[in-house]
C-alpha cells in the first residue's frame, strides 16, 4: 500500500483538489479559497465566455504576474470532483469508466503520470508576490514510479 499512499499524498494535494472542485467554482492558492474575479467553471470547463481560463492562464507560468499557467489549463469535469472526497473514494473515481471519462487503467496512469497539466504540479511557479507555489509532497519521479506500481499491483484500493 507505500504506492496507494505516495499516490494519494499527491492527488489529495491542493495543487489537485483546487482544479478539482465539488462545485463550479474553482479554488485557488496555498489557502484553496474561492478563484478570484468570481471565476466559474462555464462550459466544457474553460471557464465563462468573459473569464476563459485562457484569458489569463496560457501555456507556462507567468512569473511576473503570478498567474499559472501550462497547456490545457482547464478544470476537470464535475464527475471527477475530487473536492470533499476520501483517498479511497477518488481512487474508485479515477478508476470508474462512468467517471474517468470512459479511460481504461492504462489511459489512467498515462493520464496521471504524462499530461502537462498534472505534471504542473511539480512547476508551479510562483505567485503574485514573487513566492514560490507548494509542491505536492512527493517528488515527482517518486510519485510516477508509485502510480505505475499501484498499477501494475492490480489498482488496490484499501479498505476505508
Amino acid at each position: 500500500m507505500e504506492a496507494f499512499d505516495k499516490m494519494m499524498a499527491v492527488l489529495t494535494h491542493k495543487r489537485c483538489v483546487n482544479c478539482h472542485p465539488s462545485g463550479d467554482r474553482p479554488r485557488q492558492g496555498e489557502d484553496s479559497h474561492y478563484h478570484n474575479f468570481g471565476v466559474q467553471r462555464g462550459e466544457n470547463n474553460h471557464g465563462l465566455p468573459a473569464l476563459r481560463c485562457q484569458t489569463c492562464h496560457q501555456q507556462e507560468n507567468n512569473n511576473f504576474s503570478g498567474v499559472p499557467g501550462a497547456p490545457e489549463w482547464s478544470l476537470a469535469p464535475i464527475r471527477m470532483a475530487w473536492e470533499g472526497l476520501s483517498r479511497v473514494e477518488i481512487a474508485r473515481s479515477i478508476l470508474d469508466p462512468e467517471i474517468n471519462g470512459g479511460r481504461t487503467l492504462e489511459e489512467t496512469v498515462h493520464h496521471l503520470t504524462e499530461h502537462e497539466l498534472v505534471l504542473w504540479a511539480w512547476e508551479p511557479g510562483v505567485d503574485a508576490n514573487g513566492v514560490p507555489r507548494e509542491k505536492p509532497p512527493v517528488p515527482k519521479e517518486e510519485y510516477i514510479k508509485a502510480v505505475k506500481a499501484w498499477a501494475e499491483a492490480g489498482a488496490p484500493i484499501p479498505e476505508e
